[in-house]
C-alpha cells in the first residue's frame, strides 16, 4: 500500500510546472523586486522592460539589471512555447498533407474503377447493338411519354397599356 506522503510529494512535483497547455495565453504571477507583476508572458515582458527603462533613467543600475533579467526570463519562456506551437503546427500540417494525399489517391482509384466499369458497359452494349434489331412496325411495348411529343408553340397576347385601349374595343365615342 502506498503512503499518503508519497502521493502528496508526487502531486506537488507535477504541479510545479504546467503540463502542456497554451503558455502564450496563460496568466502568470511574477514576483519581482517591485512586487507582483501579473499577466501573460508578453504583458510581463513589456512591464519589466518598462521598469528597466525607468530604472536606467533614474540611475539605478542594480534594479535595471534585475528587471532586464526578469524580462529575459519571460522572453525565453515565450520563445520556447512558440517553438513548441510551431512544431505542433508543422506536425499537424504534415498529417493533413498525408491525409489529403491519401484522399486524392482513393479518389483517383474510384475514378479509375468507374471508368473501367463504364468501358465494360460500353463493350457490353456494343455486343447488344450487333444483335438483329426489331422492326419499327412491331409493338415494342413502350409507352409514348410527354417528352417525346412535339410541343406546340404558345403565343402570348401583348398586355394592354393604360394609355391605349384594349384591342378589339372600339374607341369611345364622344358624348353628344
Amino acid at each position: 500500500m502506498k503512503s499518503s506522503r508519497n502521493r502528496s510529494r508526487n502531486k506537488n512535483r507535477n504541479n510545479n510546472r504546467p503540463s502542456g497547455g497554451n503558455i502564450v495565453n496563460r496568466v502568470f504571477d511574477s514576483s519581482g523586486p517591485e512586487g507582483k507583476v501579473r499577466g501573460t508572458p508578453q504583458q510581463i515582458i513589456e512591464k519589466y522592460n518598462q521598469l528597466h527603462r525607468d530604472a536606467v533613467l533614474s540611475g539605478d543600475r542594480v534594479n535595471a539589471e534585475n528587471f532586464a533579467q526578469h524580462a529575459e526570463h519571460y522572453t525565453r519562456m515565450l520563445a520556447e512555447a512558440q517553438k513548441e506551437i510551431d512544431a505542433k503546427r508543422e506536425q499537424q500540417e504534415a498529417q493533413n498533407r498525408e491525409r489529403q494525399a491519401e484522399r486524392d489517391r482513393e479518389r483517383a482509384d474510384r475514378l479509375k474503377a468507374q471508368e473501367e466499369a463504364a468501358a465494360g458497359q460500353d463493350n457490353q452494349s456494343d455486343t447488344q447493338d450487333q444483335q438483329p434489331a426489331q422492326t419499327a412496325d412491331a409493338d415494342s411495348g413502350l409507352v409514348e411519354t410527354p417528352e417525346e411529343k412535339p410541343r406546340k408553340k404558345r403565343t402570348r397576347k401583348p398586355k394592354a397599356r393604360p394609355d391605349q385601349p384594349p384591342e378589339g374595343d372600339a374607341a369611345p365615342e364622344a358624348a353628344e
